[in-house]
């Protein structure tokens, strides 16, 4: 039978909760999860996490937005529905380009924005149907908590009072 549980330790204060993470960093406990109503200055640093990968997904997808736009007005402007707007050649795309640097900047903005909302969503399992992680309502408003797996209770339950926590909870794993 394992005695594996998950502690639960609640904070009032961000201070609080920082000093609590860099108590239990410098002891070598491994913190399971952190959640905060707003992000928390530092946090991702003391907790050792890596840099996040969004930017460069958001460069791809406004390069792919680019692209969209080059290939639609392009396709517009030479095949769909040529015009002879001020006497420039519909056939020759390059020096029309400038008249199309908007719609291609709004669509590159577009597809990065939205594409990037929907990688977070999906990453983060946020997706619609998706089951709540959030162990506590109370941290989406006004507290900060913090969640161990751990076989030393007592240990960590003792930590957690040293470094200001204001409630803790001890549940199976």
């Amino acid at each position: 039978m394992s005695t594996t549980k998950i502690i639960y330790g609640l904070y009032g204060d961000d201070d609080d909760l920082m000093h609590g993470v860099k108590a239990f960093t410098d002891k070598g406990i491994s913190i399971n999860e952190v959640y905060t109503p707003f992000p928390v200055h530092g946090l991702d640093k003391a907790l050792g996490l890596k840099k996040t990968r969004i930017s460069d997904a958001a460069f791809i997808y406004a390069c792919y937005g680019v692209t969209i736009g080059i290939t639609l007005t392009a396709y517009i402007m030479n095949h769909d529905w040529p015009q002879n707007i001020g006497g420039k050649p519909s056939f020759d795309w390059l020096h029309n380009m400038p008249a199309f640097v908007d719609p291609m900047f709004e669509l590159m903005v577009f597809c990065s924005a939205h594409l990037m909302s929907l990688t977070f969503l999906v990453r983060n399992k946020m997706y619609p149907g998706a089951k709540p992680q959030n162990p506590d309502p109370r941290t989406t408003d006004d507290k900060f908590m913090m969640e161990f797996v751990s076989d030393d209770v007592e240990t960590i339950k003792q930590l957690l009072i040293d470094t200001g926590v204001e409630e803790i909870t001890v549940k199976d794993a």
